[in-house]
């Protein structure tokens, strides 16, 4: 049986390289809209964060989402990700 690849992704809260599928996406779309993928398929340019509350605190510390995307993110965004995680 042939071994399949499983794809690896850096969270922006802790820089470690994690399964996507454990991962949280956020993606820019086209339109430039900032929000939460949680399908992981949609168009755009995509994020990646852990789902604990204190990659998302350092995420937004740092500025790392508006570093990936190049626009500022809205805090509606960050705080519909922050109540999505503590449910988590």
């Amino acid at each position: 049986m042939k071994v399949r690849k499983i794809p690896m992704r850096m969270c922006l809260g802790c820089q470690q390289m994690k399964p996507k599928r454990e991962l949280l996406r956020i993606v820019k779309t086209p339109e430039g809209r900032v929000e939460i993928d949680p399908t992981g398929k949609r168009n755009g340019r995509g994020a990646y964060l852990c789902p604990d509350p204190e990659c998302l605190k350092k995420a937004a510390k740092g500025h790392r989402l508006e570093k990936a995307f190049g626009v500022p993110v809205p805090e509606a965004v960050l705080n519909e990700l922050e109540g999505k995680l503590e449910f988590q």
